[in-house]
């Protein structure tokens, strides 16, 4: 017997959680395992943020914080994005939440009504068409190409629009196919976008801070700012500074959207903790040096893995413009048998072969809304790189032809 909601049906664990802990579970058994599943930087978090929430703490800074953000952590959201961005935000166009995903689930369950349509991008982030479907809503899916650089078009976008389409989820740069818009391209979907007043925009903005070959990020309100009235930005600590464990994201929209999110959180979580607010803070206002320190070693990881790869011909892999994934394309080994008698009939067979035959953790391209491919995060050392496509090289070449 169960007393879950019947909800609890749509709704799945996170697929990178749950291969992450299959690795976790074979490195307790004494297994060498390369666990590529989480993305999630293996730098320390910068001393400058820590040394701010160390002094926040021992300065009695412990209580409540107004729900949405305290004053302080308001004003650094809204420096970051007049002095990145070019936006400005007054404080209740501003509201900080435990994480992006946070400030994502917020806006769903402030503004879905059952049935509504959430159009997203394949591939996408694991969690947009749970978070739809937990709160009554239907994920419409967008397939983009490798070829396209997984972008979405303003062709796509317009035949995925109908009456009952509630908001497009923008992701950029994308995890996990690294995509990054061109302020042209921004522009032509916003034209789309303005045909549709019905439709709310939530640019997912989270890897901003990720980006290779000399890439200039913009912002999608900073590209189309006539649908301010109705685009949400979405941003947070996480992956710029090294903070996934201070669970600090922040979105700015309009008032009226963010004065809902903020009602909703009053009544779930309350604040988020006063001295992540602090290091966030610091962070957001304080020496900004180590984001281009990280960015240097994430675009070296991602050449390394993308020449790694070039040299596997059963796999393909264009060098991702963002973020710090490899969305490999896997098709040419479906259907292929592994030492052990399996037959590789998608890509989650893909990945299981991968983590017992060559010990590394991936994440399938069906949980991200396009196969066939696997994830890979290079949010770790170029030893553990290498050494993981060697493993994963090594295992390909095992596999013999399937039955005809």
């Amino acid at each position: 017997m169960t007393n879950l909601a019947q909800r609890m049906k749509l709704v799945k664990p996170s697929p990178s959680m749950a291969v992450s802990q299959a690795a976790k579970a074979l490195v307790a058994q004494g297994v060498d395992v390369a666990d590529l599943g989480l993305g999630e930087p293996d730098f320390d978090t910068p001393p400058h943020i820590i040394d701010a929430a160390h002094k926040a703490a021992l300065a009695g800074d412990t209580r409540y914080t107004a729900t949405g953000g305290a004053a302080p952590t308001k004003d650094a959201v809204a420096h970051k994005f007049h002095t990145e961005n070019g936006l400005t935000f007054g404080h209740d166009e501003i509201v900080v939440a435990n994480g992006a995903k946070h400030i994502i689930f917020n806006a769903l369950l402030a503004t879905l009504e059952r049935s509504d349509e959430v159009i997203m991008v394949a591939p996408y982030f694991v969690s947009y068409p749970d978070m739809a479907l937990m709160l009554g809503g239907v994920p419409v899916t967008i397939a983009t190409t490798r070829e396209s650089g997984f972008k979405l078009t303003p062709d796509a976008l317009e035949a995925a629009i109908t009456p009952r389409s509630k908001w497009l989820i923008l992701n950029m740069p994308g995890n996990p196919g690294g995509a990054v818009y061109l302020d042209s391209e921004l522009k032509a979907l916003g034209a789309v976008l303005a045909r549709h007043p019905q439709v709310l925009i939530l640019s997912d903005e989270i890897y901003e801070h990720i980006i290779f070959d000399a890439r200039t990020f913009i912002s999608f309100g900073k590209a189309c700012p006539e649908l301010q009235d109705r685009t949400l930005i979405v941003n947070g600590v996480s992956k710029a500074y090294a903070m996934t464990g201070w669970r600090v994201g922040y979105g700015a929209g309009p008032g009226w959207l963010i004065k809902g999110m903020t009602t909703v959180q009053s009544q779930s979580t309350t604040n988020v903790c006063s001295i992540a607010q602090a290091a966030t803070v610091a962070a957001l206002t304080g020496p900004q040096d180590n984001i281009a320190r990280f960015r240097s070693a994430f675009e070296s990881r991602r050449d390394l893995v993308v020449a790694g790869i070039a040299g596997i011909k059963e796999l393909a892999l264009d060098p991702p413009d963002g973020a710090f994934y490899a969305y490999i394309e896997c098709g040419e080994i479906i259907g292929k048998k592994t030492p052990s008698g399996l037959i590789l009939a998608d890509d989650a067979d893909v990945t299981k072969f991968l983590l017992y035959e060559a010990q590394v953790a991936a994440v399938p391209g069906e949980a991200y809304g396009l196969s066939p491919y696997f994830r890979l995060s290079t949010a770790t050392s170029e030893d553990v790189l290498t050494n993981a496509v060697t493993r994963i090289s090594k295992a390909i070449q095992r596999l013999t032809r399937g039955p005809q």
